[in-house]
């Protein structure tokens, strides 16, 4: 069951449809491929969470848009960014 939207292939944030607990796997797809990752925070429904390794004032993308730049580095299943 996939518990995170993510639009486009080069998005660096997605976007959970569940309440996901430290531990848990967060699963999504992107044009047909299944990806998962370990969810490194409790994050809340509807929150933002890391899908690749992001550096401090890189760009955050999500649908395929600029949102904003990283305020702080993080690591894929963080929370934020």
């Amino acid at each position: 069951m996939y518990n995170c939207v993510v639009i486009n292939p080069n998005d660096t944030a997605g976007t959970l449809t569940t309440d996901v607990l430290k531990g848990d796997t967060v699963n999504y797809n992107i044009n047909g491929n299944d990806y998962c990752l370990i969810a490194e925070d409790n994050i809340k429904i509807f929150h933002k969470i890391a899908l690749k390794d992001i550096k401090k004032g890189d760009i955050i993308i999500k649908y395929g848009c600029k949102i904003g730049y990283a305020r702080q580095g993080k690591k894929p299943g963080v929370s934020g960014p």
